[in-house]
């Protein structure tokens, strides 16, 4: 069973959609339930859905422990950038979900490397999530750390939690920046109307910090680098759009017409740097852009000729 607790900033908002905004991956309708069932309790009572929060009340959540699925090896092939006894390095296809979840327990990365790996993975994250120390979108492409012990995965979850991981992307975004390099700083929550969102504009959102330099440019579109020096969900995604220049494909948060045949956002997960969990050595894997990222740039770069 996970506990969470926190002491409200603010009052006035009802208790199920300000707990929506924190507790990251369930649904207002699924915390609604665990109100019912006296799972939240506020300065040590139960309370109604509709209660408004009153600032510094103390709101405990109880998420009891969900009967999982059995998540069975597949053998589907991975593009291994470097293996070792305590961690994997893959570069994700475009279209591959990282880790099971409600309705999509087949075909996803963890399937992929629990077969691969066999019974050396972290068993931290539960069966669910075995090995995954953080994770990239489905149709984001590149570098995926998965460690195959306990030790290493406390290791490096601690590192990704102070910012001492490298994690540089490559994306092509809509127009022309103004800047060659440049930082946003713009905290991200879920988005107050559209669930499946995240927003800068969000009610109760946490620090997030990106920072950008240009590669290449196209006129109309701009070839970046982006650093993560946060990681928030859909990081890149919202607060590239944030400064008016979204991932050039991105269904989400850019235009609803891509001028090009895409399947989702172009966004690659280039270098992953880390300090090895047993070495302490610095190590920086570099997964090659995917052949559909290369044909779009040859094409700009003619294009712009």
């Amino acid at each position: 069973m996970e506990l969470y607790t926190y002491r409200a900033e603010t009052g006035g908002e009802r208790i199920d959609r300000y707990l929506n905004g924190h507790l990251e991956g369930l649904s207002r309708s699924y915390i609604q339930k665990l109100v019912q069932e006296n799972n939240i309790l506020v300065n040590g009572k139960p309370v109604k859905a509709n209660y408004k929060i009153r600032e510094n009340d103390v709101i405990t959540v109880q998420i009891p422990d969900a009967e999982t699925p059995d998540i069975l090896p597949e053998n589907i092939p991975l593009d291994i950038l470097y293996e070792d006894d305590d961690i994997l390095v893959v570069n994700k296809p475009k279209g591959m979900v990282v880790h099971p979840a409600p309705g999509h327990y087949e075909h996803t990365l963890v399937n992929a490397v629990m077969y691969h790996c066999g019974e050396c993975l972290s068993g931290i994250n539960g069966v669910m999530r075995p090995g995954i120390v953080h994770r990239i979108d489905m149709d984001t492409t590149g570098s995926l750390l998965v460690c195959k012990n306990d030790q290493s995965h406390r290791i490096l979850a601690e590192e990704l939690k102070e910012h001492f991981i490298t994690r540089r992307y490559h994306a092509i975004v809509h127009g022309n920046l103004k800047n060659d390099n440049g930082t946003v700083d713009s905290p991200i929550g879920r988005h107050p109307t559209d669930r499946k969102k995240m927003s800068t504009k969000a009610p109760h959102a946490r620090r997030a910090v990106t920072h950008y330099r240009v590669l290449e440019r196209f006129g109309d579109y701009t070839y970046i680098e982006c650093e993560l020096e946060t990681g928030r969900t859909h990081q890149i995604r919202v607060h590239m759009a944030s400064i008016g220049h979204p991932i050039l494909g991105d269904p989400v948060y850019g235009p609803a017409k891509c001028p090009f045949k895409l399947e989702g956002q172009t966004l690659h997960a280039k270098i992953l740097g880390i300090n090895h969990p047993s070495t302490g050595q610095y190590m920086e894997f570099d997964a090659p852009l995917p052949a559909y990222f290369e044909k779009l740039l040859t094409m700009l770069r003619n294009k712009n000729r």
